[in-house]
Formats: C-alpha cells, sequence, structure tokens
C-alpha cells in the first residue's frame, strides 16, 4: 500500500493534465463538474500523501520511468509538499464553489468550459512545482502557471480586465525570463538539473570559492524573478487591477494561489537547488529583506488611500507578501518558518475577502466605493461575518491565523541577533496599525446602518458560497487556536525539503 501511495504526486499531475484536455471539449456545466472532482480527487490524494509523510519522518524520491539523470525525471516529497498542495488545492476548489454565481454572470457561456481549463492547468502546475526535483521542469511549469492564470483574468472580457492580462503578463515574462537566465547559468556552471546534483555541486562552488560571482548573480536572477512574480515591492503595481477587475473566482485563485506557489518554489531552491547555507551567505537576502519591509508598509499606505474595496484588498496583498520576503531575508530557521505559515494562513484568508466582498457588492447597487457598502454586512450578514473574520485575522487580533503569523515574526526578529532585527520589529508594528486602519474601517462601514440604501438581499445559489466560506473561516479560527500542530508540520516539512 506504502508503494502505492508514492505515486500519487505523478497521479495527481497527469489527471490534471488529462482533465484540461477533456474540459476544454465539454459544455460549461459539465466542465465545471469535471474540475469540481479534479480538486476533490486530488486533494483526497495530498491528505493521503501527507497522512503517509508525516508517519514515515523521511523524504521519498519517485524516479519516472526508473530512468536516471540526464534523461530521466523525479519527483520528491517530503512533509511540506503534500501539505501545500492539499491547502492550495482545497482554496481552488473553494474558490470554484464560492463564485460560481459570478462565473455565471461574468463569463460568457462560450468561454466557460475555457475557463475551468484554465482552472484546471493552474491545479496541474501547483502540484508540479510542489513536486518536481528537477529544476527545468519547474521553469516549464511556471510558464503553464503564467499562462494559465493569466487566461483566467483576460476571460471576462471587459475592458479593465483586459488592460490588467496586459499589465499582468508584462510583469510575469519579466520574471519568468530573469528566472530563466539564471537556471542557464547554473546549468552551465554545473552541467545538472536535478535539485540534489545542483546542490551538491553548488556546494562545492561555494567551499571553493569559484565561479562566486556567476553563482551570486545566479541566485539574485532566480530569487528577482520569482518575487516578481508573487507582487513583491516595487513589482506590486500589477495587483489592484488583475485582483480588483476579475470574477471573484479569479481574484481568489490568483491571491490566494498563484503568488504563493511562485514563493513556495522559491524557498524550495533556496533548500533544495542552491542550499540555506549559500544562499544566506550570498547577500541577496538582504535584498529581499528590505523589499520585504518596503512592501509592508508601501502596501498598507496605498490600501489605506484606496476607496474601492476590491483595490484596498488587492494592495492589502502587497503588504502580506512583503511580510513573507521579510521572513525569508531575516533568518533561515525562524524566518522561514514565519514565512511559509504566512503563505499557508494568507492562501486561507483572502480568496474569502473577495468572495464575501463580491456580496457585499451586489447587495450595494454593484457598487465597490465605501459609501455605498455602508450597511451592506446588515443586507447580506453571512457576507459580513465572513469578511470581517478575514479582516480580524488580517490585523492580527488572537484566535485567528493572522495573530500566530504576527507572533511568529516577531519572535523571528527578536531572536535575530544582528541589525534586522531592530526595522523588523518596528515594520512589523507599524504595518500592524495600518493594517488596523484600513481593515477595521471597512468592517465598521459595512456594519454602520444606512436606512436611506435599500437593495434587494439576493438569496438564490447560497449553499455553495455558504460552504466555501464557512470552510476557509473555520480553518482559519481552527489553526489560530491550535497552530502548534501546523507549526509542527512546518518544521518537520522545512527540515527535509
Amino acid at each position: 500500500m506504502s508503494s502505492f501511495v508514492t505515486n500519487f504526486p505523478l497521479f495527481s499531475i497527469v489527471l490534471s493534465l488529462l482533465c484540461a484536455v477533456i474540459t476544454s471539449i465539454l459544455r460549461g456545466r459539465a466542465a465545471r463538474g469535471l474540475t469540481i472532482f479534479l480538486t476533490s480527487a486530488v486533494a483526497a490524494m495530498n491528505l493521503s500523501l501527507l497522512i503517509y509523510t508525516a508517519s514515515l519522518g523521511t523524504a521519498t524520491t519517485y524516479m519516472m520511468g526508473h530512468f536516471p539523470a540526464p534523461w530521466g525525471n523525479e519527483i520528491r516529497f517530503g512533509v511540506l509538499e503534500p501539505l501545500m498542495t492539499l491547502i492550495l488545492g482545497s482554496v481552488v476548489l473553494l474558490c470554484v464553489l464560492g463564485g460560481g454565481r459570478y462565473i455565471l454572470r461574468d463569463i460568457d457561456e462560450n468561454k466557460r468550459a475555457s475557463y475551468y481549463t484554465m482552472i484546471d492547468l493552474v491545479q496541474a502546475a501547483i502540484l508540479a512545482l510542489s513536486y518536481t526535483n528537477d529544476l527545468f521542469t519547474g521553469y516549464v511549469f511556471i510558464e503553464i502557471c503564467t499562462l494559465s492564470s493569466c487566461g483566467i483574468l483576460i476571460i471576462r472580457g471587459i475592458g479593465r480586465t483586459t488592460l490588467a492580462a496586459m499589465r499582468y503578463m508584462i510583469f510575469n515574462l519579466l520574471g519568468s525570463g530573469l528566472f530563466l537566465f539564471g537556471v542557464i547559468i547554473l546549468y552551465d556552471i554545473t552541467g545538472h538539473l536535478l535539485m540534489p546534483n545542483i546542490k551538491e555541486s553548488v556546494a562545492a562552488l561555494a567551499a571553493t570559492g569559484e565561479y562566486k560571482l556567476p553563482l551570486t548573480v545566479t541566485i539574485a536572477l532566480m530569487s528577482i524573478g520569482l518575487s516578481i512574480k508573487s507582487g513583491l515591492f516595487p513589482f506590486h503595481f500589477w495587483m489592484p487591477d488583475t485582483y480588483g477587475y476579475s470574477t471573484p473566482t479569479s481574484s481568489g485563485i490568483l491571491s490566494g494561489v498563484i503568488s504563493k506557489i511562485y514563493i513556495f518554489f522559491l524557498i524550495k531552491v533556496i533548500s533544495s537547488v542552491i542550499g540555506v547555507d549559500v544562499f544566506y551567505e550570498s547577500g541577496v537576502n538582504n535584498i529581499l529583506f528590505l523589499f520585504g519591509l518596503c512592501g509592508m508598509i508601501v502596501g498598507s499606505i496605498s490600501a489605506i488611500r484606496e476607496n474601492d474595496i476590491n483595490r484596498m484588498t488587492a494592495y492589502s496583498s502587497a503588504s502580506q507578501i512583503g511580510y513573507i520576503y521579510m521572513g525569508i531575508g531575516l533568518s533561515p530557521e525562524l524566518g522561514l518558518l514565519a514565512a511559509v505559515y504566512q503563505i499557508i494562513a494568507h492562501a486561507l484568508t483572502k480568496p474569502g475577502l473577495f468572495l464575501s466582498a463580491a456580496r457585499l457588492v451586489e447587495v450595494s447597487g454593484n457598487s465597490r466605493k465605501f459609501v455605498d457598502l455602508q450597511g451592506s454586512a446588515r443586507r447580506n450578514k453571512l457576507a459580513g461575518v465572513a469578511f470581517t473574520v478575514g479582516a480580524l485575522s488580517m490585523v492580527g487580533l488572537p484566535c485567528f491565523m493572522g495573530f500566530i503569523v504576527k507572533f511568529l515574526f516577531a519572535d523571528a526578529a527578536a531572536s535575530y541577533a544582528g541589525i534586522k532585527m531592530l526595522p523588523a520589529l518596528i515594520a512589523l508594528a507599524v504595518s500592524t496599525v495600518l493594517n488596523t486602519v484600513y481593515f477595521l474601517r471597512t468592517v465598521i462601514r459595512i456594519y454602520t446602518p444606512n436606512p436611506g440604501i435599500k437593495v434587494r438581499l439576493y438569496a438564490s445559489a447560497q449553499k455553495a458560497f455558504i460552504f466555501a466560506t464557512t470552510c476557509l473561516a473555520a480553518i482559519n479560527v481552527f489553526f489560530g487556536l491550535q497552530s502548534g500542530f501546523l507549526i509542527d508540520l512546518l518544521q518537520r516539512g522545512l527540515e527535509l525539503l
């Protein structure tokens, strides 16, 4: 049975690619059903694999076709890979379920099958980037993820999404190109594409001091390339239109899943390709740390200045991405742990904010302006509660994942015996205050009575939305109260990377 479970990563990737092909020839409703089946089946396989690897306590390498390098390819997984794919894949499923009404409203009937095809490809990219043990295979699926994520954005077919897709594609192709240059240089100086072989060669080069400059340039290119794609300051200006004008399902997937899989792949490159010691000795982490601090502050200030609930929520993503890169740049132990926890917390929180915001907008005359949203939480109580849970988590109140995130970052900063400690703690404090300003302002606004606005409460097709938002909120509160189990899994997973 154990040998069968080790096949699940390959099964899930192949199943996702196969479903993408089949979905493209189906009609909208059947395509939706197949996508829901795919994401559910993949979640079940990842859960089984997580239980297996957690009990095993070691990482497993799966050689596809039993051909060794350089002809063959490998899949590798410990605890962190199935955990990350389980969470991100489940978020995709909940976004599809919770935003079903808006898919019907925003996307032409003849394009819906193509939309679900893109989501299937996103699912395949999540799996491949998490499980691959080959650096070039990772680049291939980075491009698949880029094209499919652009597809779920532009398919709405309004002027703002077309413009947003162009901007999104420019930034993402720039990031992909830098990453590819890094891969080419790394292959040239090591002669390998499999991650363990590269890591071994890089360690030998670092020990001798040979190719020090090309190696540092390579690390910088790959890190900056993936940081551009995930929206790190100052490359975050594509976020407001990308997240703000796409259909809510796409907003949830783009903000909660796509940006996080790029960051997780960067962490995997740091640990499994470059080596943690070599990466932190290169000094590139200091650049990520500085940009992360700037992103935490600039993203929050931009959110405060917004008068549009979707754009405000989008700018808050830039701030939250800054937290992750601050952690990566801070330290290889507690900093990386806090960064990975933030990846999970943000992935579970941000889609709920976009889905619930869409409902609040719907009962406010389809206006996204705060003045029209006044009292909207009273007109749609479920959406109001879901948005409030997400907002309180982002602020960092106890009982929510956001509190654990900020505690972990504060612990990592306080434990750092160096010049970064004070800037990290100051930025954390300032960002928390700014988060409180714009999220609590919004919560107060949506609960303030406004008898002058009378908009019919849309009650149809509520079950899927109730299920999706309830799951996201419940998981957030559960891990906010019982974080020890998740932190233990993350620590074990980082050790096995």
